[in-house]
């Protein structure tokens, strides 16, 4: 895994990446938040999220959703004003109501409140209804493994792509589950983040700006078969489940978007007929069960123990889910952030729509 880091886009594009300073993107994000009409704070916040994602290599869901922002809000689906508000609450659960803002900035809120309360009571758990999508599922459960805590983070989507197994139409979103578990080293936890879809849509987007063509198994055309043309599956919109046919297992990863519906969407209140996004989080702490020494001291033992396995290829040893990140978060931060040319021209266009200024130029910056 580690040699396909910031090797998304390896040679599907002749042209040349630019490499863009976190701090310039981040004043790229913020500059069309307050061309919205975003409020200074929650511009930096939501930017801060995106930055950080694609500092950690996962270029499906920072600067790249720009144009989907875009878009929303162009359409009156996002309101970029919205300040989140609590519907309810008490000592170990909380409902949050996005008010249809940009999903990071309620996230945030909530991931931060379920963290108060776990503290406190040694579980909290955060509803959001009625947001967008909020980037990447794991920057949350991070938040709080940061902490010293456990945390699983989930969102529905309202746009349907997962094809659920036997059928034809896409019915749910990819529907993202991400779980993070606090180490010795805070900074470096086991996280998990995952589509219940194959692949997220995002990677769909970027093959399609790089002019790549799809592997079989991540898309499906009308009929239920394999559609490798990223343009056409881009359109589309029909992805498989994770593990793809039901005998490879697809029948699980329907399953688990359908758990991700439930807990976000159902549960909270999230009209899908009104495109609502809605998220889930769940905090744990381990120092309501044992000692923080003993839960750290057997986390240690079972890293240690998988990364002991011999591996297939000696020059790739077993990871552990949160290593790359970790590694393309380092690697970075030195040599910036990699933008395919198409991406940084659909930047161009957004700044061009809403009137904000263009910023990246060449990445020197």
């Amino acid at each position: 895994m580690l040699a396909l880091l910031d090797s998304t886009y390896a040679g599907w594009d002749a042209r040349p990446m630019i490499h863009v300073s976190a701090a310039l993107l981040h004043r790229q994000i913020v500059a069309v938040f307050t061309c919205w009409g975003m409020a200074a704070d929650a511009a930096a916040a939501a930017a801060d999220v995106m930055v950080e994602t694609d500092l950690s290599g996962v270029d499906s869901h920072g600067i790249g959703m720009l144009p989907h922002y875009q878009r929303l809000f162009a359409e009156g689906r996002l309101d970029p004003k919205a300040a989140p508000v609590v519907l309810r609450d008490n000592p170990c659960m909380v409902l949050v109501d996005a008010r249809h803002g940009l999903g990071h900035v309620a996230a945030l809120k909530a991931m931060e409140l379920a963290i108060e309360k776990a503290r406190q009571s040694g579980l909290g758990l955060a509803g959001v209804t009625g947001s967008n999508h909020y980037g990447a599922a794991g920057y949350y459960a991070r938040m709080a493994a940061g902490h010293g805590l456990l945390a699983i983070s989930l969102t529905n989507a309202p746009s349907p792509l997962l094809v659920p197994v036997f059928g034809r139409e896409a019915a749910l979103g990819t529907n993202p589950i991400a779980f993070a578990a606090p180490t010795a080293a805070a900074e470096r936890p086991v996280l998990l983040d995952m589509a219940t879809t194959t692949v997220a849509y995002g990677k769909v987007s970027i093959a399609r700006r790089a002019g790549k063509r799809l592997p079989e198994g991540w898309a499906l055309d009308a009929e239920g078969r394999p559609e490798t043309d990223a343009a056409v599956a881009a359109e589309a919109r029909r992805l498989a489940p994770l593990g793809g046919s039901r005998e490879q297992g697809g029948h699980k990863g329907y399953g688990l978007a359908l758990m991700v519906e439930i807990l976000c969407a159902t549960l909270t209140g999230a009209q899908a007929s009104a495109q609502e996004t809605g998220h889930f989080f769940l905090v744990i702490d381990p120092g309501f069960f044992r000692s923080t020494d003993a839960f750290q001291g057997d986390m240690a033992a079972l890293l240690a123990r998988l990364r002991g396995i011999t591996p297939v290829d000696l020059a790739q040893p077993v990871l552990i889910p949160g290593d790359p990140e970790h590694a393309a978060l380092e690697r970075r931060r030195a040599a910036g952030i990699p933008l395919v040319p198409t991406l940084v021209e659909e930047v161009r266009a957004v700044c061009a729509q809403c009137g904000a200024p263009f910023l990246l130029g060449d990445g020197s910056a």
